[in-house]
């Protein structure tokens, strides 16, 4: 049973950081692609970040501006997501997924198979 449980989200004032971590079990890791995602209330679901499998690709939303850092560490079966100079528009529920054939670039979430339950990040002004 595949599995996928982020950590890290919380509470931080605008300009600040937070590392999100995605913890996977049950699927073979190092051969999977690795997004992140977040939804708003009221809004749709949205990209935010990707990662090909073994690292070499990365591709991030245009709201990202190089705040937005993905990675992988295949060993601990785990995808970060760092964010920096966060804003309050940044405030949403991210979501990590996962899919085995998904391109890096590619946006849409219905495209990855598997998802995590979320995590809360609330950005303060």
């Amino acid at each position: 049973q595949v599995q996928l449980a982020e950590s890290g989200g919380g509470l931080v004032q605008a300009g600040g950081s937070l590392r999100l971590s995605c913890a996977a079990s049950g699927l073979p890791f190092s051969s999977y692609g690795l997004g992140w995602f977040r939804q708003a209330p009221g809004k749709e679901r949205e990209f935010v970040a990707a990662i090909s499998w073994g690292g070499a690709s990365t591709y991030y939303a245009n709201f990202v501006k190089g705040r937005f850092t993905i990675s992988r560490d295949d060993a601990r079966m785990t995808v970060f997501l760092q964010m920096d100079s966060l804003e309050p528009e940044d405030t949403a529920v991210y979501y990590c997924a996962a899919d085995r054939i998904v391109a890096v670039t590619t946006t849409t979430p219905k495209s990855y198979d598997y998802w995590g339950q979320g995590t809360q990040v609330t950005v303060s002004s």
